[in-house]
């Protein structure tokens, strides 16, 4: 039997399902719609990609070393009940050590990825999850560092995963407690900079003109000279880096000093050199839209 456009759109209108799978049902079945679809669920297709549509915004960021390769991911779930069950772990697990072992270019090819233990592509796990799990996942995003030395944090069970990526000629596990007291500082504090040399000149402009409209309209300071006003901006500045650059933050741990005088003072105690290179910070769900569930709209439902 032929099978034209508008079966592959009927099919697809019917299940939820990519154009490309329904076509193999349609092929697979003689163009037999129904048998189609029960091809599609025995397939675990249908019932996967029904779930895909819902909101997955809970979830876990993770970050790990596999084989000395820094890897940090989100995975999201619909619920924070599920980021806990044992088999949602063990796939967030297998996930960060595809991206160590294959250094997928995006995720894309991430999902094209052989998944561990199997013949299945990392999609293809990922639907049979679904179908076991009962709720849509979602792996979200992910960081490697191949070079280097990283050290990972994992901060509330899941809540932000933070990866720190270091240059050092010691040995990974003298210089492990000093990433891992950056991660906690990146953790809690979340800079928008690493460093203030980062810092785009846009940025600093859109400070200044702030920080220049706030003292004219300060009556003790509206009067004085243009180059006071200045000066009196640029040590402003430094506050700036202070509260949103990482290496110049105070360290958490010790006021006294900032993120890279600790470093550079833990180097020199260890007896070599250490550098901050780089960092990732995923927090679960940030930026996504959670669902808001109101329970009497759904009492009222089931009543009517």
């Amino acid at each position: 039997m032929a099978i034209t456009a508008a079966d592959v759109k009927n099919l697809r209108e019917m299940t939820g399902v990519g154009m490309m799978d329904c076509k193999k049902a349609l092929a697979a079945t003689d163009g037999d719609i129904d048998k189609a679809v029960e091809w599609l669920r025995e397939k675990g297709l249908a019932a996967a990609q029904k779930k895909a549509g819902r909101i997955a915004a809970e979830g876990v960021a993770y970050a790990t070393v596999v084989d000395g390769v820094g890897v940090c991911v989100e995975v999201n779930a619909e619920s924070d009940f599920v980021a806990k069950n044992d088999v949602f772990v063990d796939y967030v697990h297998q996930i960060a050590a595809v991206v160590a072992k294959d250094g997928p270019a995006d995720l894309d090819a991430l999902m094209a990825c052989k998944y561990p233990g199997s013949d299945l592509t990392v999609k293809e796990a990922q639907n049979e999850k679904v179908l076991v799990i009962g709720e849509n996942i979602n792996v979200r995003r992910f960081a490697r560092f191949a070079t280097g030395v990283s050290v990972p944090y994992v901060h509330m069970g899941g809540k932000i995963g933070v990866l720190v990526n270091l240059d050092t000629d010691l040995p990974a596990e003298k210089v492990e407690a000093v990433g891992k007291d950056a991660a906690m500082q990146i953790a809690a504090l979340n800079p928008r900079f690493w460093d203030k040399s980062q810092v785009t000149q846009d940025v600093l402009d859109e400070e200044k003109k702030i920080m220049m409209a706030q003292m004219a309209n300060d009556p003790s300071m509206a009067n004085k000279p243009e180059q006071v006003r200045e000066r009196i901006v640029m040590g402003k500045l430094n506050k700036f880096y202070a509260e949103n650059c990482l290496l110049q933050q105070e360290f958490v741990k010790d006021n006294s000093v900032t993120v890279e005088k600790y470093i550079a003072n833990s180097a020199k105690a260890l007896g070599g050199s250490i550098k901050f290179v780089d960092a990732v910070r995923f927090e679960k769900g940030e930026g996504i839209e959670k669902r808001q569930d109101d329970l009497a709209a759904e009492v009222a439902k089931l009543v009517k």
